[in-house]
């Protein structure tokens, strides 16, 4: 059996959770979805990813590699001991000159034991959040990453996420850290350890930061019916492979966080968008370009979360799924991202502490 049908993702961890869907006693509680056919292609630079351990007991280095390019750092990281700590990133020129840092976007949600308002908040920061932000370095220079991460106190059970891009003339080295309130982050490098991962080994160096999904064909309401695009099962859409730096391994992303979805969609009339959690309890937020403008949207909208309510898939149901067919059911939860016609753009990425797999649904405005 195929483990992808049995566990789904959670807080950037995995849980089992199985239960029996209830029968469709009558035609009417449910309607046929296919799979709209797309092309897939894996883009961008560099993802550097720290979730291992995720529940950090002591002070340390928690991941920590080179990089040179365009990248994207994601850390996401509790305090697990039972004191205040802070959590940073720390950058250090390696490149034997001068070297110049560019942040070009990013999102920093202030710690939480709310991990779903976290996950959400830190995601919204990051699709709203363009900007432009300098680190100029000499040789062998020290930098935090951003000021406000050594200003930030992490209370004991808090939880700090955060993710942002950015780009390097020369090679840097990142380090993700856990250290005291008084401690100065750059000297505390120095006689830090690595810390080991935990159990999930959720972190990593990852090659092409972006996957680009786009329909094949035009969509229309009229004759195709309900459509979807599968995103995060490790089936229909793959779970990134990279290197633990710190060690040499080979590291699977389980969940993809840190990697961003852009889907490109075409249709032929007006057509309605949702996105629907198939995992269970989901909070985050996306982006959208249609007819030159650019906004976000909560999902869901209205609420901090959902998809608690969704009863998980039985064995014989994911199997549909992977096959190409789904079910439009009475127990299906889902957030509306909006009404389009003709050329529209999503930006997705899998938000912490939500689960997945998701659907993106397309159907009839009726």
């Amino acid at each position: 059996m195929n483990w992808a049908k049995k566990l789904f993702v959670t807080a950037i961890t995995l849980v089992t959770s199985i239960t029996a869907l209830p029968v469709f006693a009558k035609p009417f509680e449910s309607e046929i979805m296919h799979r709209l056919p797309v092309e897939v292609e894996d883009t961008g630079g560099t993802l550097i990813f720290s979730d291992s351990p995720e529940y950090v007991t002591r002070d340390g280095i928690l991941y920590t590699d080179t990089v040179k390019g365009d990248a994207r750092i994601l850390f996401y990281h509790l305090n697990n001991t039972g004191v205040p700590k802070k959590i940073a990133v720390v950058v250090e020129n390696i490149s034997g000159g001068n070297n110049t840092i560019e942040i070009t976007r990013g999102g920093f949600s202030a710690p939480s034991d709310n991990f779903l308002w976290v996950g959400k908040e830190t995601q919204l920061k990051y699709m709203k959040n363009r900007f432009h932000d300098t680190i100029r370095f000499l040789k062998n220079g020290r930098k935090l990453f951003q000021q406000k991460m050594d200003r930030t106190i992490i209370q004991p059970g808090h939880l700090v996420y955060g993710v942002y891009d950015f780009k390097t003339s020369a090679p840097v080295r990142i380090f993700v850290l856990m250290y005291p309130v008084n401690v100065n982050p750059l000297e505390f490098i120095n006689d830090a350890e690595i810390l080991p991962k935990d159990e999930y080994q959720l972190r990593g160096t990852f090659k092409n930061m972006n996957r680009v999904i786009s329909l094949k064909g035009e969509y229309n309401p009229e004759t195709d019916g309900i459509g979807y695009v599968l995103i995060g099962d490790d089936a229909t859409d793959l779970f990134r492979r990279g290197i633990d730096a710190t060690d040499g391994s080979e590291t699977v992303n389980v969940g993809n966080y840190g990697i961003n979805y852009i889907l490109n969609f075409n249709t032929k009339a007006d057509t309605r968008f949702c996105l629907s959690p198939l995992g269970g309890t989901y909070a985050g937020a996306m982006s959208f370009y249609y007819n030159k403008k650019r906004g976000t949207i909560l999902t869901p909208r209205s609420k901090l979360y959902f998809g608690d309510k969704t009863p998980s898939e039985p064995e014989e149901v994911a199997r549909e799924r992977e096959k190409g067919t789904a079910f439009w059911t009475n127990f299906l939860e889902i957030s509306e991202l909006g009404k389009y016609n003709g050329e529209v753009r999503f930006e997705y990425s899998p938000p912490g502490a939500s689960n997945l797999p998701v659907h993106i649904v397309l159907m009839p405005t009726d």
